[in-house]
């Protein structure tokens, strides 16, 4: 795997990946980033979920002028949605750069968009017609655009937008630089590749298939909140010789190892911070059996082979399929079976369906166990513990100060004490982890359809596209996650 360090990514853009927690470059992103900041027009085929808006976003963030209040860089998406989640990430990405992305989409005022057009962002993310909308009105001033992008054209061309497609990269300035991805390649598509761009390098990615036949695989729907104290429960009640503990952040590996270890847990974390003798110190620990569970990031996973790990826990779900293939076959190797169970946000369904469906997979949903439960499991492992001495041991040493017991106290008051002695009870202590927004991947497809009005153009059903679509009621529609990234389902 390929760091973003490694891609020798500008200090203000790296800046703002690690504070977004992110390490190592997915397979498109690791593959379109040198081509895009070479200058070179790329043809990017890949699917939703695997990074595409950092594998274009950084290229262009690196070629747009911030002291230019000017229209530099140009990204055409299929849908509302899209527009927005795909500005909100270049925004996040370009925090310390200096330069801004504007969606625009139909459905919002025009007056509200021309507005904040004149305010000179540098980046316009916009769905087909509204963009054309503009440009026939003069409202937007694409002369100076050094970068246009075409994300998820086979959907824009599913929604019949392919002319309006031709016709906007026909009115970027000659010498502009394009990139175009798509989860497929119909001939339209390739029309475009072959008399529009300029000798295009092509990026294919397809994430790998894996087999899992030894692991069984679970997700419990839980609040972020929530997700500690779950974490806690099922590890009381499965009581794993050996677990690892997927968190997307190096901050979240430090939060939940110091929580861990405040409730009596043998725990250590590793992440990317850590010298190599710390990381291989915690590592032979966790090998000989001196910790329990290890917290780690994907980075610091990387190449992990400890036989005898019994369960995988996604704290954080995966940035992309790919990152769950690794995460999940650190346990069931060598012919042993293990466990994975998953940690799902509400707002994080869609993700797991789509890492389903890369991986050929199926998870099973589990309810969050509770703090009674949690202490039933434990008291559980003591009676089997007892039964199983019970069973190999001769214990006629033990029955005359047994008698004596029984003398004073009844059988089951014995037994209790006995239960409560050998049970190691968690610590209560207040354990807080910082949350992490959640990864969501672009709803239901063709969700903002076509729909024509004299000279207008309108995108999304009636309800849609109301006045509180845009300016400060756009929040929390982001397209995180897509890094290295249903509640109707069964129970």
């Amino acid at each position: 795997m390929t760091t973003f360090k490694e891609l020798g990514v500008s200090a203000p853009i790296m800046k703002a990946i690690n504070n977004m927690g992110f390490e190592e470059a997915t397979p498109i992103q690791a593959q379109t980033i040198p081509l895009g900041v070479e200058g070179n027009d790329v043809i990017g085929q890949a699917q939703t979920g695997t990074g595409k808006t950092a594998a274009f976003g950084i290229p262009m963030l690196e070629k747009v002028d911030p002291k230019l209040r000017k229209v530099q860089g140009l990204v055409v998406a299929p849908t509302r949605e899209l527009a927005i989640q795909v500005a909100e990430e270049l925004n996040r990405i370009g925090k310390f750069t200096g330069i801004r992305a504007l969606a625009i989409f139909g459905g919002q005022h025009m007056d509200r968009q021309i507005r904040a057009l004149k305010d000179g962002p540098q980046i316009v993310v916009a769905t087909p017609g509204r963009l054309l909308d503009h440009m026939r009105r003069r409202t937007i001033n694409i002369s100076m655009v050094k970068i246009a992008v075409l994300d998820e054209a086979d959907e824009m061309l599913n929604m019949g937008f392919i002319d309006d497609i031709r016709e906007i990269l026909k009115a970027v300035p000659e010498g502009h630089q394009t990139l175009l991805f798509s989860a497929t390649m119909p001939k339209e598509i390739r029309d475009i590749a072959t008399n529009l761009m300029n000798n295009p390098k092509e990026v294919k990615v397809k994430a790998k298939e894996m087999t899992v036949e030894n692991i069984d695989q679970y997700f419990i729907e839980i609040p972020e909140k929530q997700k500690f104290e779950t974490l806690n429960n099922h590890l009381d009640i499965h009581s794993p010789d050996l677990a690892i503990v997927f968190a997307r952040t190096k901050k979240r590996v430090d939060e939940i190892t110091e929580g861990l270890q405040a409730r009596g847990y043998r725990a250590e974390g590793i992440h990317g911070d850590l010298t190599q003798g710390k990381r291989m110190s915690v590592l032979n620990k966790f090998k000989n059996g001196r910790l329990d569970v290890l917290v780690a990031t994907d980075v610091a996973a990387r190449g992990l082979d400890i036989s005898g790990v019994t369960h995988v826990y996604n704290f954080d779900i995966p940035q992309d399929p790919e990152s769950y293939v690794h995460r999940i076959g650190r346990t069931g190797r060598a012919g042993r079976t293990g466990e994975a169970i998953s940690f799902i946000t509400p707002r994080e369904m869609a993700h797991l369906n789509l890492i389903e469906k890369v991986t050929k997979s199926k998870m099973k949903r589990l309810m969050p166990p509770s703090y009674k439960d949690a202490q039933r499991g434990k008291q559980q492992l003591t009676i089997d513990k007892l039964s199983r001495t019970i069973e190999r041991h001769d214990l006629k040493d033990y029955h005359e100060a047994a008698n004596e017991l029984l003398e004073n106290h009844d059988s089951v008051t014995v037994i209790a004490a006995a239960l409560k002695l050998m049970t190691k009870e968690r610590k209560d202590t207040p354990v807080t982890i910082s949350s992490v927004a959640p990864i969501s991947v672009k709803k239901a497809k063709n969700s903002d359809r076509r729909n024509r009005s004299g000279n207008k153009r309108y995108y999304g059903g009636r309800n849609q596209g109301g006045r509180n679509q845009g300016g400060r009621n756009q929040g929390g529609r982001n397209r995180k996650g897509n890094y290295q990234k249903s509640r109707n389902r069964s129970k």
